[in-house]
């Protein structure tokens, strides 16, 4: 599909294409996503960008909304032609992305494409309550977290290497040990010094 007051994709090659993608601000590339032609190169190009760390869930919604997944929500895998396959694939990518928390709430960001998730949303209900299984299943607990405008502050932080470094030598493995062994450690590794 392609999205209205959409860049003419059709005029650059497959690496022109990632090399603007790559060249993009944040902001760039989130709006470069939302407007990209899904009948060029999907698989490389927007399967790079919403790989991106500065993909938000808005954008990745609009994103996998674009790509008219109910082309081939009940579809399985080997039935997908060929020469959708990789659309396919990046579908299958930005779902699994949304339901892991990979894409995360902007400060003061909005879900743009409201009526059409909201479509979405509600055929997935109705395939639940008759037993039916699409391929992509979006976690409404997610998006209903977006819907309140939860923000999650996206600040990068370094992080305390000191509280994630594991503990090394002899200390650390009598620690291991003693959680398994309990009180027989003391008898059969007995304290040096």
């Amino acid at each position: 599909m392609k999205p209205q007051n959409s860049l003419d994709w059709t005029r650059r090659s497959e690496e022109e294409q990632l090399a603007m993608a790559r060249q993009a601000s944040p902001t760039e590339l989130r709006r470069l996503a939302r407007q990209y032609d899904w009948s060029q190169n999907p698989e490389a190009v927007l399967g790079w960008m919403m790989a991106h760390k500065d993909m938000d869930l808005s954008s990745a919604l609009t994103v996998f909304l674009n790509g008219d997944p109910e082309r081939f929500n009940y579809l399985a895998k080997r039935d997908v032609p060929p020469e959708h396959r990789g659309a396919a694939r990046v579908l299958d990518n930005v779902c699994l992305r949304v339901n892991s928390g990979f894409y995360r709430v902007r400060n003061g960001q909005r879900i743009g494409c409201k009526s059409r998730l909201e479509r979405w949303l509600e055929f997935q209900r109705a395939d639940r309550a008759e037993g039916r299984r699409g391929r992509w299943i979006l976690d409404e607990a997610i998006i209903e977290g977006a819907k309140r405008r939860k923000t999650i502050d996206l600040s990068p932080q370094a992080p305390n290497m000191d509280a994630i470094r594991p503990k090394q030598g002899f200390a650390a493995t009598r620690g291991f040990l003693a959680g398994i062994m309990g009180g027989q450690l003391a008898r059969l590794f007995p304290r040096r010094g």
